[in-house]
């Protein structure tokens, strides 16, 4: 722990981020625009300050989740034209019987499962545009349904040890394998998801109006299959990609790796035109992201996520504390992880939590608390997680009005989605917490 007090340095690393968020929610410019003079600021005065540098900025920079983004965002791109999403459409269109809470049931479960063993952002990347075209076919608003998906994600992805790059570096540090991960989270996961589920059904209640399904069932999945050679091609490549991502930990692969590796042979084995493949990519969600961890880099170098862990530290150090400890780093984790990426939130967190080790805390729960807190708390606003941004993303690309998600529309729901589902998963954690320990 490098610092004990707010410092000047904490301050104008701070500001810089509230006047960036400002900007951000207030949608006085794009997202993008607003993070990349965040960034360069932070870069440009932490510099004068001695607490950042470009060297730092750049260091900074998740380069794994990045080509990860560009790598799938291209693949799928490449999946579009064959029609392999208006099958699937039709297909999901006729299975919900023209009733879309059961559609959002649907979707829900399937992004949920599949985040449990992909990166969330990966599923998200598939199932966004899949999810566009089959509310269109339905005549429903996406965006209920995009917002859905991305919060449940999440919630799937903090259930597994591979589910989210935190939980990855948890395990690692806490000596947490596969299964003993699997078998400790699931029993508070499910719970959550369970009631994230009602809860959404809730809050959606007035969009999620039924509609007449008759038109979907005349319509021919089979036809929607426009290119058979290309579908073929694409999905060997994607099925190979999704089976190394299963395993890519045991391969010593990062999963920007797996995707670049996939996306090379299917560059090699489909040829498609450059222009049109590259127009395709958000590059704004890329640039987004680019200057977000640019941003947050400045303030970890600041010191101030430090100044919050040694006092969590200081706070857990003291007898009879462990429980309200645990419960207290979940919450700080998932507040911090709604405003800023969890990874250097939990870079962070993790010396400090064995640090208390080596001073015979027993640090169990709380690699279990941090867990819970860094994989729920990016519910809460609209870049609180990867996933969200995607789908906020995928919204604009439909070019409905009623479609568009703000920033104040996802608070509305992520908010109580947040709020609600850590307060079950304190709940569970405090009445089973001798098995955490």
């Amino acid at each position: 722990m490098s610092m004990a007090v707010f410092t000047p340095d904490m301050g104008v690393a701070l500001g810089i981020l509230v006047v960036a968020y400002v900007l951000i929610f207030s949608e006085v410019m794009h997202r993008a625009y607003a993070a990349l003079l965040g960034a360069v600021v932070m870069v440009m005065l932490g510099g004068w300050s001695g607490f950042y540098s470009q060297e730092a900025a750049l260091l900074a920079i998740d380069g794994n989740t990045m080509f990860l983004l560009m790598a799938m965002m291209m693949l799928v791109a490449m999946l579009r034209p064959t029609g392999a999403f208006e099958y699937l459409g039709i297909r999901l269109a006729k299975l919900a019987k023209g009733s879309p809470r059961l559609l959002l049931t649907y979707l829900c479960a399937a992004v949920s499962v599949l985040s449990m063993f992909l990166d969330n952002a990966t599923t998200v990347i598939i199932f966004a545009p899949l999810t566009v075209l089959v509310t269109r076919i339905l005549n429903l608003n996406p965006a209920p349904f995009l917002i859905a998906e991305a919060m449940m994600s999440n919630i799937g992805g903090a259930a597994t040890l591979v589910g989210d790059p935190p939980n990855i570096m948890i395990g690692s540090a806490g000596g947490i394998d596969f299964v003993r991960f699997l078998v400790h989270m699931v029993p508070v996961i499910l719970p959550v998801w369970v009631f994230t589920l009602f809860l959404l059904l809730f809050l959606f209640r007035h969009e999620l109006r039924t509609v007449d399904v008759a038109a979907v069932v005349d319509l021919d999945e089979n036809k929607a299959i426009s290119d058979r050679r290309g579908l073929k091609r694409i999905v060997i490549v994607l099925a190979g990609v999704v089976v190394l991502f299963f395993i890519h930990h045991t391969l010593h692969w990062y999963p920007a790796f797996v995707s670049l590796l996939g996306l090379a042979l299917a560059l090699a084995w489909l040829r498609p035109d450059p222009e049109k493949l590259m127009g395709k990519v958000e590059w704004s969600v890329l640039l987004f992201f680019a200057a977000l961890f640019v941003l947050v880099g400045g303030v970890e170098a600041s010191g101030l996520l430090d100044l919050v862990g040694a006092q969590l530290a200081a706070y857990a150090r003291e007898p009879g504390h462990l429980l309200a400890t645990a419960l207290l780093l979940m919450w700080v984790a998932a507040l911090l992880s709604a405003l800023v990426d969890n990874i250097p939130f939990t870079v962070t967190m993790i010396p400090i939590v064995a640090a208390l080790e080596q001073q015979g805390v027993n640090v169990t729960p709380l690699w279990w608390a941090l867990a819970l807190g860094v994989g729920l708390g990016g519910n809460g606003t609209h870049i609180g997680a990867t996933a969200n941004v995607i789908c906020i993303a995928e919204a604009e690309r439909a070019r409905l009005p009623e479609a568009r998600i703000t920033p104040i529309r996802w608070l509305k729901v992520g908010l109580p989605v947040m709020f609600g589902s850590l307060s079950v998963a304190s709940g569970v954690f405090a009445l089973f917490f001798t098995a955490f320990t």
